[in-house]
C-alpha cells in the first residue's frame, strides 16, 4: 500500500491499511489510522497523529512548523480524527509552546483546496472549508461551520456552531453561533437559515433562534443585557445554551 518511491520514516507508525502516494514524504512521529489514504507529493512531518478513513490528497502540507516567529523549536503536536478531506496545497502547522502546544481538527471535516490551518486552531466536527480559507493562530472554530472562499480570520478570534462566512470575508472578532457573516470586516446579516434546515432544525427551532439575534443585533440593549435575555430564553429553547455560553466568553468581542 505504500508506492515504492515514497519516503516513510521508520519511526512512522503506519497502519498495514494506508495507501501512500509516489513521492511522498512521511516524517518521524508521524502516527496514520487505517484507511486513511494519501496521494502523491504530500509531505506529513510530525509529530503528528492522524486517524482513521482521512484522504490528503497531492502536494499537501501536514504538521510543519508554525509560521510564528515566537516558535523556537520547542516540541509540539498536530493531532488529526477521522474521515477527513485535506485536497490539494493545504497547509496544516502544528502548535506553539505559548499557544498550548497542540494543533487539533475534529472528524468529517473538509478543507477544499489551498486552505490554511495556522498554530494552535482547534476545529471541530463537520465543518466545510472553501477553497483559500485561511485561519491565523490559536483560532476556534465550531462544529458544522462554513467558511466561504478566500475567507479570513484574525488570530484568536473565534467561529461558532453552525456559522456561515461569505466569499472573501474578513473577520476580525468573534463569529457567534448560528450566524451568517460577510465583508471586511465581517458583519451580521441574519441567521444561517439555509444550513440550518439541512441540519434538521426545526421552523419553531430557526424562528427562537431569529428572536435570540434580534435580542443581540436589534434590541439596543448592552451584550450583558442581551445575554440576560437570552439566558431567559434557554429553557424554551435549549440549543440557545450554545449561544449564550459563546457570548459569555470574554474574547476579541463578537462582530457588530
Amino acid at each position: 500500500m505504500i508506492h515504492p518511491h515514497a519516503l516513510v520514516d521508520p519511526r512512522a507508525e503506519i497502519d498495514a491499511n494506508v495507501e501512500i502516494g509516489a513521492f511522498t514524504i512521511i516524517g518521524p512521529e508521524v502516527v496514520i489510522g487505517a484507511g486513511t489514504w494519501i496521494g502523491s507529493h504530500a509531505v506529513i512531518k510530525g509529530p503528528t497523529r492522524i486517524g482513521r478513513d482521512n484522504k490528503i490528497f497531492q502536494f499537501t502540507s501536514i504538521g510543519e512548523v508554525p509560521q510564528d516567529l515566537k516558535y523556537h523549536g520547542e516540541r509540539t503536536t498536530l493531532s488529526i480524527g477521522d474521515r477527513n478531506v485535506f485536497r490539494e496545497f493545504c497547509t496544516v502547522n502544528r502548535g506553539t509552546g505559548g499557544g498550548g502546544g497542540t494543533t487539533s481538527i475534529g472528524d468529517d471535516n473538509l478543507f477544499m483546496a489551498y486552505v490554511h490551518i495556522a498554530h494552535d486552531c482547534r476545529i471541530g466536527n463537520h465543518t466545510v472549508f472553501a477553497n483559500c480559507a485561511s485561519l491565523a493562530g490559536h483560532v476556534q472554530v465550531g462544529n458544522y461551520a462554513v467558511l466561504g472562499g478566500f475567507t479570513g480570520i484574525h488570530q484568536f478570534c473565534r467561529v461558532g456552531d453552525h456559522c456561515m462566512t461569505g466569499a472573501a470575508t474578513v473577520a476580525v472578532q468573534d463569529i457567534p453561533p448560528y450566524v451568517l457573516a460577510a465583508g471586511n470586516s465581517a458583519r451580521p446579516y441574519g441567521i444561517n437559515v439555509t444550513g440550518l434546515k439541512r441540519r434538521g432544525f426545526t421552523a419553531e427551532g430557526i424562528n427562537m433562534l431569529k428572536r435570540a439575534y434580534k435580542t443581540i443585533y436589534k434590541s439596543g440593549l448592552r451584550l450583558d443585557e442581551a445575554i440576560g435575555k437570552i439566558d431567559e430564553m434557554v429553557p424554551e429553547y435549549g440549543e440557545l445554551d450554545v449561544l449564550a455560553r459563546f457570548l459569555k466568553v470574554e474574547g476579541r468581542g463578537i462582530i457588530r
